[in-house]
């Protein structure tokens, strides 16, 4: 086991790597080619999530740096109690210990996810996936670097070259201690590792966002919301439907002139029956579209009768992550956000927000759509559990 090092020493390493980033930017971003052409895969939104490009190393070196400037987050008080005895009892932050972070196709993981798991006193363990083999080993050699400067031991910093069949082995009976899983990518990876794992994992689940324009919508702020919640359709935090309230004044011109702005980005528009009917829409088939999630330029409408309706339907087929209502009734946005089951409620604003840098947290290691341990964005302060440290001379009960 690891012996925690020092903040000082965390926060050096870190620094250290800031300048190794930027040493390497042209060694990373042409190794991070290779990756790109040897990608046979249709996934746009992988391919997406694979390149780096000079804004990706701008990030990375954005993140580490970031994150040497933040607070130490283990060994903070939670709780304190003087017993009746005279024992002095406190309740502190501790780090983990080691950190499996399991995931796809994107090397700035393997800087920001480590960075902060590395930060927050935790030896970090990285299984990348094999599209992104040689970006991820070129990223896990500078941290090797960075630690070494800082008279670190390598073993802080991890990379398992494992393919599937040895990743569930290792799943199933790890050859060296766990104490957490994070899975950041798919559907499916999260079920692998939710299936195999014998120790905690942190569920970061699908997106599947929804935005409810109620009957008091101001119409430019829903199209905006809607547009901008389509901007990236890599991203988890992307809309894929849209309720639209059977009261809105106005709807059938709304909608004609959403579906059109969808349509000059490209994007396909689909219709539950009536959105279909009266706008010329390719009609869904089955309900069972309404729990896809899209990850792609699609975008499902539907028509909804109030606000409990939509909160209904949100909660039914969503994957927990981002819900938006957009209105100008306060009482109506309170209910639906007190009320909707989603890791983050908006109202208002576009669900793309929902990410660690964006809500105040500085960077995320994953988004949770668990309850427990930590929900939505999971950031430094979130990456720790706890730990009693009681002091006493000699009492005995």
């Amino acid at each position: 086991m690891n012996t925690l090092l020092s903040i000082e020493k965390r926060n050096a390493v870190l620094l250290k790597m800031a300048v190794l980033l930027q040493k390497e930017r042209q060694a990373i971003i042409a190794i991070n080619k290779l990756d790109l052409e040897a990608y046979k895969g249709d996934d746009i939104s992988m391919f997406d999530r694979l390149k780096v490009d000079d804004s990706k190393v701008d990030e990375m070196i954005k993140a580490v740096t970031h994150l040497a400037f933040q607070e130490d987050p283990v060994g903070i008080e939670r709780f304190s109690f003087k017993h009746d005895n005279g024992m002095q009892v406190y309740n502190k932050t501790a780090s983990f210990g080691a950190v499996l972070i399991i995931y796809e196709s994107r090397p700035d993981v393997t800087v920001e996810a480590a960075g902060i798991a590395f930060k927050s006193g935790n030896k970090i363990l990285l299984k990348g996936g094999k599209e992104s083999l040689r970006s991820n080993l070129k990223i896990v050699e500078l941290w090797h670097q960075a630690l070494k400067e800082d008279d670190a031991s390598t073993d802080w910093v991890e990379y398992l070259q494992f393919n599937r069949t040895e990743t569930q082995a290792f799943l199933e009976k790890p050859t060296q201690k766990v104490d957490l899983i994070v899975p950041r990518g798919g559907e499916r990876l999260i079920a692998f590792v939710n299936e195999h794992a014998t120790c905690p994992v942190i569920i970061s689940g699908r997106g599947n966002n929804f935005v409810y324009v109620h009957e008091a919508a101001n119409l430019d702020i829903a199209v905006d919301v809607i547009m901008n919640g389509k901007s990236k359709i890599s991203a988890c935090n992307a809309v894929d439907k849209v309720l639209i309230d059977e009261n809105l004044p106005n709807k059938e011109a709304f909608v004609k002139s959403l579906i059109s702005k969808l349509k000059d980005f490209k994007i396909e528009v689909f219709g539950d029956k009536t959105i279909s009917k009266d706008n010329g829409l390719e009609v869904i088939t089955s309900d069972d579209i309404w729990y896809e999630e899209f990850l792609d330029y699609k975008i499902l409408i539907g028509e909804i009768g109030s606000n409990q309706e939509a909160i209904a339907m949100i909660n039914k087929y969503s994957g927990g992550h981002s819900s938006v209502i957009v209105t100008t009734n306060e009482a109506e946005a309170k209910m639906f956000m007190e009320n909707v089951d989603t890791a983050a409620v908006y109202h208002n604003a576009s669900t793309r927000f929902t990410d660690g840098g964006q809500l105040g947290l500085g960077g995320e290691l994953a988004i949770s759509t668990d309850k427990l341990h930590q929900r939505g964005p999971i950031g430094l302060q979130h990456l720790v559990t706890n730990k009693w440290y009681v002091h006493g001379n000699g009492q005995t009960r």
